[in-house]
């Protein structure tokens, strides 16, 4: 070894080496798939407890769905339809739109029936989520902090009102990393249903805050180009961009050594998932590669852009080994047209959850796949707009949701509210408790899964005492 050789010192070497492994990089975005020998790493090289889920599907109702119409039938407050809600349930408490207002009771508006071997109880607009009912745990006791959309969105998806906070789905991909390698580890799919306009949804909800800006959500377009620029440029030859990617990634590697920062290795990993996207998304969205059955199951049309496509692409996510899968429905602000509205959202979904459970379970993924279903909060059992279409205000005292797959016990309903469905009363959870049940059965403590953030170990389950909800567990 000659005395120059030695004289090397650690960032003239690291210098060199990042020459060598541009080629590297262009040699893996030709064939990447000749270079990839694992999933990609996240921050926990080990996991704390037993891993039950490898895979989140999440399924946003934006809006508020009333659980006292889908999901927690009261007969108190259908007797009691029309008659003033008693001071003593509402006095000192914070409403929405209806404060200040005379309130009076408003009882369910549609029919509940019994359904599986469970006996749950459901409203008749959802008969497909009744198929498989057995599948689910039903919690009827949720609370939530916040009580308008905007901040109970933020609150659901990052554990805090304040905006800048990672979302949940960027927690996970930051701790477990993704097993894709072509595809984002955290994907986003919105739908809008018809009739009336949508719920805003902001891209701040699936944002990655403080964690590296790596691990924040993709929004694939459920209609048209799912990715706007994706093609390759008219001229341009997949070779001739595969050499761009490379000698720029090169450029930011040979920086990343001068001045290392988080955002350059996310630059780097980014320009190569968007070349590598290229072939990936089209694949992953042409549906004519399933089969007729499977189609007419979710009840969709192949690009139609509605939460019956985007639930059987989250199965195809799934499949690819996105790990964060998270489905926006932006149709449930029903504060008028109660009656008229919610047969059609209801009807919307119910066919396509059970078709997603159904065809998880067909496709061996069901026993390690974490499915949840919620809003951002629950509807008043008081009526709002007295004369002519009526509906439900804004509510956080009480709301329903559902989880199935990856060790959580199906045909289990859990918690319950007062006789009203005011308030939740028995096994009250908080939105704290479901991100650190969530963490559970991903195989993480949620205690112990920390980010230093302005001086304080910042959590997704936060500050707050939360525990994780053991008894719906198997």
């Amino acid at each position: 070894m000659t005395t120059q050789a030695l004289s090397t010192n650690r960032r003239q070497f690291l210098t060199h080496a990042s020459q060598g492994v541009g080629g590297v990089a262009l040699a893996s975005l030709l064939n990447p798939r000749e270079l990839f020998a694992a999933p990609q790493a996240g921050a926990l090289d080990t996991l704390p407890l037993p891993q039950r889920a490898k895979r989140v599907i999440w399924m946003t109702m934006a809006g508020g769905p009333s659980h006292l119409e889908l999901f927690d039938r009261k007969s108190k407050l259908a007797e009691m339809s029309g008659q003033p809600m008693p001071a003593s349930v509402t006095q000192g408490q914070q409403l929405a739109q209806l404060q200040g207002q005379k309130l009076y009771c408003l009882g369910p508006q549609f029919p509940f029936r019994k359904y599986g071997q469970s006996g749950t109880e459901l409203c008749e607009l959802l008969p497909h989520l009744g198929s498989v009912v057995d599948n689910i745990c039903l919690v009827k006791s949720m609370t939530t902090d916040a009580i308008n959309h905007d901040p109970a969105h933020m609150f659901m998806n990052t554990g805090s009102q304040i905006a800048g906070r990672p979302s949940m789905g960027s927690w996970v991909t930051y701790g477990l990393g993704s097993e894709a390698s072509d595809l984002p580890g955290f994907v986003v799919l919105v739908s809008t249903g018809k009739g009336r306009s949508p719920q805003p949804i902001a891209a701040r909800q699936w944002n990655s805050g403080f964690l590296p800006s790596r691990y924040q959500g993709v929004q694939l377009r459920s209609k048209g180009d799912p990715v706007l620029y994706l093609g390759t440029p008219t001229g341009v030859t997949h070779e001739q961009q595969a050499a761009d990617v490379a000698a720029i990634n090169a450029l930011n590697r040979r920086r990343d050594v001068i001045e290392p920062d988080p955002e350059i290795a996310t630059r780097i990993a980014q320009y190569e998932m968007a070349f590598e996207m290229q072939s990936s998304v089209p694949d992953l969205m042409d549906l004519s590669q399933e089969s007729a059955s499977t189609i007419q199951d979710y009840g969709c049309e192949p690009g139609d852009g509605t939460f019956a496509s985007n639930c059987l692409l989250a199965r195809r996510l799934a499949q690819r080994g996105v790990r964060f899968i998270q489905l926006y429905h932006r149709d449930w602000d029903h504060h008028s047209l109660l009656r008229e509205e919610l047969p059609l959202r209801a009807k919307e979904v119910d066919r396509a959850c059970a078709a997603l459970i159904t065809d998880l379970k067909q496709c061996g993924m069901f026993d390690d796949t974490l499915i949840v279903w919620s809003g951002e909060f629950g509807r008043t059992p008081m009526s709002q707009g007295n004369k002519g279409p009526i509906g439900r205000d804004h509510h956080n005292k009480s709301m329903a949701m559902w989880l199935a797959g990856a060790g959580v016990r199906g045909g289990m309903t859990y918690g319950a509210t007062d006789e009203l469905g005011y308030a939740a009363v028995e096994n009250v959870c908080t939105v704290h408790d479901l991100h650190a049940t969530m963490l559970h059965l991903l195989g993480i403590r949620h205690d112990a899964f920390s980010v230093k953030f302005q001086g304080l170990d910042a959590r997704l389950t936060g500050v707050e005492q939360a525990g994780v909800l053991h008894d719906i567990l198997t």
